[in-house]
C-alpha cells in the first residue's frame, strides 16, 4: 500500500490551509505528522481519507488517482483525541459495528471482535457501554473499531492528547504491536515530539500549512533542515541564540564561548545562530567539551526524575532539562553547562549549516 499526495493545495476563500505539499508516506512502521495544534495535520488527513477535496493537486492511494472519491468508497479507518462511540451500544456492538455496515457474517464478526479485543486489552468490557468505561479503555474501543475491519489507510488524529500519562504511555508502547503484520499505511499526529521520537518510523514536521521537512524521525530530529524544523521538533523549546564564529571557537557573550565543530570551522566567520536543545544543558557537567555559563534562575519545576530550569543569561532567556533531582533557588544565579558536540548551527536565514 502506498499514499501519495502530488502538489495538493487547500484552500478555503482567500486562506491557504494547506500550502503546496507533495508527500509519499511510508509503506511500513508510522508515519507522524508533528506540528502544533493549527499546524494542518487534520486537513491533512482529511485529505487523505476523502473527507475534504484539495483546491489543487491530486491525492493517489495504491497507484491509483483517488481524488474526489468518497471516503464512503475507500477503506479507511479514523481515530479521533475525542473517545467517539457509540453510547447506546455495548463495546462489543461498537466494535463490530464496521462490519455489519460491510454485511459481514455473525460468526465471523464475533471471530474478528474478539480477537482485535484481546489485542487492545479490552475483552472483559465486551458487554459494558462505553459511559462504563474510563478514558483509556473507551480509546481503546475507539482503536479496536479502527482496527478490527483491516482498513489500507489508518489515521489516528491526536488518539493519545486526552489520555493521562500513565495511561498515554500504556497505549503509546502498545500501538506499534498493533500495527504488526498489517498491510496499512498509518498516519498519526501529535504535538508532542515524544510521541514522535517514540513511535519511530517516519515524521514530517508541520508548521502553519507547510511541511518543513520529511523523512525517517531519527535524521529529522538529529539533522533538521532549519530552524523551524528544529522548534517544531522541541519540547521544551529549542534555546537559540545568535552567536559569532572567529576562528576555531564559537563566542555566545563576553564570558561564554567554545572550540568549533570541524564542520563550523570551514565556514566563513561571522553571525550564526546556535540551537541547544533543552536536555543538552544541565547542572552537572556533562563532559570535557561543555562550556560553562551563568545563570539566573527564573523557575524551576520537579517532575518525577528530571529537573527544568529557566534561567537567564544576559538578554537570553533559555530552558534547562536534566535528570536528577536539582534544587536551586529562584533567584540564586547559578553555573550551567553546555554540551557544546549537541548543538546544531543556522544561517542567519535560518538553514541548518552544521
Amino acid at each position: 500500500m502506498t499514499l501519495e499526495l502530488r502538489n495538493v493545495v487547500k484552500s478555503v476563500g482567500a486562506q491557504t490551509h494547506i500550502h503546496e505539499t507533495s508527500l509519499r508516506l511510508a509503506k511500513e512502521g508510522f508515519n507522524i505528522l508533528l506540528g502544533t495544534t493549527l499546524a494542518g495535520k487534520t486537513t491533512l488527513m482529511q485529505l487523505m481519507a476523502g473527507l475534504e477535496q484539495p483546491s489543487r493537486g491530486e491525492v493517489w492511494f495504491d497507484g491509483k488517482n483517488v481524488t474526489g472519491v468518497a471516503v464512503q468508497k475507500r477503506n479507511v479507518s479514523m481515530v479521533y483525541q475525542q473517545f467517539i462511540n457509540y453510547p447506546n451500544l455495548t463495546v462489543f456492538e461498537n466494535i463490530a459495528s464496521p462490519l455489519r455496515v460491510a454485511g459481514m457474517g455473525r460468526a465471523e464478526i464475533k471471530d474478528r471482535v474478539h480477537r482485535i479485543a484481546e489485542l487492545v486489552k479490552i475483552a472483559p468490557m465486551l458487554t459494558r457501554r462505553p459511559s462504563e468505561l474510563s478514558g483509556g479503555q473507551q480509546q481503546r474501543t475507539a482503536l479496536a473499531r479502527a482496527l478490527v475491519k483491516d482498513a489500507d489507510l489508518v489515521l489516528l488524529d491526536e488518539p493519545l492528547a486526552n489520555l493521562d500519562f500513565k495511561l498515554r504511555e500504556e497505549l503509546r508502547d502498545e500501538l506499534p504491536k498493533l500495527f504488526v503484520n498489517r498491510h496499512s499505511v498509518v498516519v498519526f499526529a501529535t504535538t508532542d515530539p515524544m510521541d514522535a521520537l517514540l513511535l519511530g518510523g517516519h515524521t514530517a514536521t508541520l508548521r502553519e500549512g507547510c511541511i518543513t521537512q520529511f523523512g525517517p524521525t531519527a535524521q529529522v530530529y538529529h539533522r533538521p533542515v532549519d530552524l523551524v524544523t528544529a522548534q517544531v521538533f522541541s519540547n521544551p523549546p529549542i534555546n537559540t541564540a545568535t552567536v559569532t564564529k572567529r576562528g576555531d571557537h564559537i563566542v555566545l557573550s563576553e564570558t561564554v564561548q567554545w572550540m568549533a565543530t570541524a564542520e563550523m570551522r570551514q565556514l566563513p566567520d561571522g553571525a550564526y545562530v546556535v540551537g541547544i536543545r533543552p536536555h543538552h544543558i544541565s547542572p552537572v557537567a556533562n563532559g570535557p567539551g561543555s562550556a560553562r555559563l551563568d545563570g539566573k534562575v527564573q523557575i524551576t519545576e520537579l517532575s518525577g526524575s528530571e529537573s527544568t530550569i529557566h534561567f537567564e543569561h544576559g538578554p537570553l532567556h533559555w530552558v534547562s532539562q536534566s535528570h536528577g533531582i536539582h534544587a536551586v533557588e529562584v533567584g540564586t544565579t547559578i553555573q550551567l553547562h553546555i554540551d557544546v558536540d549537541r548543538c546544531m548551527y543556522f544561517s542567519v536565514e535560518g538553514k541548518l549549516v552544521a
